[in-house]
Formats: structure tokens, C-alpha cells, sequence
């Protein structure tokens, strides 16, 4: 890697996520104490845009699967040009919004509904003066510095974070909250594997598609590498779970289209693989993300499954960052991206 201020950034994660742990941390243990004041939590309701809807996307599994409530993904749309309600009146639920900037009118606007429901909202954000902070109830503050590159990375990794932080205080999992404490290091290993392995893929560079496949807590990694190697690349890169894959996109895979499969250990492991064997009976040249030998690109033995994200899509960061080198593309301000998209 060069020094860019994306190379810096994806360095910084493990001192990031440590930062964005304490300063969120209080924040959490006083939210989930105020909601058990309420009465048992029933639902959740998340809102987000780009790369924090694949923050999202992990929230509502890690959420899903440790508090045992239903967490659906807001269309911020239905407040922002509909009106329609974000969630009933006075209903037992949390509405959480993440955002980067904070600056997102849409999203804005579910928060908005949240409070004139009479129901608590949180944001996510590294900018605590933003219109989201002003606007949530509580506001989890990344405090992660400036991101100055348009591409998102410690501040995405920081959010998954302070999600699993939430999470482990909604749901008094002092075993999880022991265990995000070591996720930093892990990081660190992730981020030296990384940039050792992944010029072994240089080959693939000039590709125009590539399809990245995970599951559960992994599908959010997917999408997110996906999205990385878009923006910095151009190469039209798609993110899939197993199912969807196999019910009908797999037919727009050409032979010699890369496909990068993540599949550490745990419970979809087996799902992923079996995408991947399809997918190479097609032609497609499939590279393994996992935690095993037959891995091209390794990850840290030992994560616990419930926070392998935030390890996991760091190799995906650097492989994009090393392509879009090879390629001659602007790293840092990929053409016609902003930091700041404020969709409504």
C-alpha cells in the first residue's frame, strides 16, 4: 500500500475501534438502563444509507440474534416522502440511526417520526454537532477523527463497534463485551495478512464484475466489500447471500469472473462454500476469505463469529485499494462520490 489517506485510514482501524469503544461505551450502558425503565424491548427499527445501511445490515442480525426481537431496516423514503409512521405510538421499540456524517435528511427524518411516536431514538455518528445528533435522543459519537478519505473504512468498522457495543448492554452479555475488548488486535493481525497476500491477486484486477458471497452476521461484510471495490475500482462489484445468489443472479456469471467468498468459521460456513462450488462450475474464479490454510486471503483464527466483521472486510478494503492502484484510479476521491451525500 502508498500513502494515501485511504492507506492511512485502513491502519488506523484497531486505534479507532478502541476510541469509538470508549467514548460510545457510557453512552450505551445509560441507554440500555433507560429502556428497561420502559418495559422489555420488542422491536427495533434501524435506518441508514450506503456504507452504514451494510453497518445496518449487521446490526439487525447481531441484534436479531442476541436480543431475540424482531429488527427491521427502515425505508427512509416512507418518512421523507410519504409521511407515513416509522413505528407505532408509544410502541416498545428503538429507533437507531447511523450515519457517518449525520447529515442525511432522509434519515433525519425517521428519527423524527421515532420522537413524534414517543419513541427513543439513538444515533450513530462521528459528527455529534450533525442534524442526526441534534435530532436523536441519545447520540453514540464514533470519535474516530476526521475520515478524509471519501471511502468509508475506520469509520464503518468503528460502527460495527459500537453496534456490537449497544447490543452487548441491551442485552447484559458481559461474555460478548469481554470479548470485543480483544477485536483490535485481531484487526491489526488482519490489516499486516492482508497487505502480504493480497498482491497474489493482482491478476484480477482488470476484472469488470466480481461477485462477493456471504451469510448472517457476513452478509453485511459481503455487501460492504462489494461497495468498496465499486467506488474505488469501477468494477461493478455485487454482494450476495447464498440464496439469492443461487435463485438467479449466478446466471450472469461468465467464466474468469472473480468471486471472493467469505466464509470464516461458524454456523453458514458450509452455505458459503457450497456458493462457491457452484459458482466455479460456471468458470468463475473463486477466492476464499476464511480462517483456514486453504485460505487466499487469511483471517486471525479465533474471532467469535458474532464480531468477525468487524476483521473480515478488512482484507476486502485492502484488495480494493490495491486494485484501484493497479488501475491508475484516484484512491482517495473516487470520481463523482462526495464524503457527504445528503439524499432525502
Amino acid at each position: 500500500m502508498t500513502g494515501s489517506h485511504l492507506e492511512r485510514e485502513i491502519r488506523e482501524q484497531p486505534d479507532a475501534v478502541r476510541a469509538a469503544l470508549r467514548s460510545a461505551g457510557p453512552v450505551a450502558d445509560a441507554l440500555a438502563a433507560r429502556l428497561r425503565e420502559r418495559g422489555p424491548l420488542e422491536q427495533v427499527v434501524i435506518a441508514a444509507r450506503g456504507t452504514s445501511d451494510n453497518a445496518a445490515r449487521y446490526a439487525q442480525y447481531l441484534a436479531g440474534a442476541r436480543l431475540g426481537v424482531p429488527v427491521a431496516l427502515a425505508a427512509p423514503s416512507l418518512a421523507s416522502r410519504y409521511g407515513a409512521p416509522v413505528v407505532p405510538r408509544g410502541a416498545r421499540a428503538l429507533v437507531l440511526a447511523i450515519s457517518q456524517s449525520g447529515r442525511s435528511p432522509d434519515v433525519v427524518s425517521v428519527v423524527d417520526a421515532a420522537r413524534a411516536a414517543g419513541v427513543p431514538t439513538a444515533a450513530i455518528t462521528n459528527d455529534p454537532a450533525s442534524p442526526l445528533a441534534a435530532a436523536a435522543d441519545v447520540v453514540l459519537d464514533l470519535d474516530v477523527g476526521m475520515e478524509r478519505s471519501v471511502a468509508a473504512t475506520k469509520t464503518y468498522t468503528a460502527s460495527l463497534a459500537v453496534v456490537a457495543r449497544l447490543v452487548g448492554a441491551l442485552g447484559r452479555d458481559d461474555a460478548g463485551l469481554a470479548q470485543l475488548a480483544d477485536v483490535p488486535a485481531f484487526m491489526a493481525e488482519a490489516i499486516d495478512t492482508a497487505t502480504a497476500r493480497v498482491p497474489a491477486l493482482d491478476a484480477h484486477h482488470d476484472a469488470t464484475h466480481l461477485v462477493v458471497v456471504g451469510r448472517g452476521y457476513h452478509y453485511a461484510t459481503a455487501m460492504e466489500i462489494a461497495l468498496k471495490v465499486r467506488e474505488l475500482t469501477g468494477i461493478v462489484g455485487e454482494g450476495f447471500s447464498p440464496p439469492d445468489l443461487l435463485h438467479g443472479p449466478i446466471a450472469a456469471v461468465a467464466p474468469g469472473t472473480p468471486a471472493l467468498l467469505v466464509a470464516p468459521s461458524g454456523a453458514v460456513r458450509d452455505s458459503v462454500l457450497e456458493a462457491g462450488a457452484a459458482l466455479a462450475d460456471r468458470g468463475a474464479a473463486t477466492i476464499r476469505l476464511d480462517d483456514t490454510s486453504a485460505a487466499d486471503l487469511p483471517l486471525p483464527a479465533g474471532v467469535p463469529e458474532a464480531l468477525g466483521p468487524l476483521v473480515a472486510v478488512i482484507p476486502g478494503q485492502v484488495l480494493a485499494l490495491r486494485w484501484a492502484q493497479l488501475r491508475g484510479a484516484p484512491v482517495d476521491a473516487p470520481p463523482g462520490l462526495t464524503k457527504v451525500t445528503e439524499t432525502r
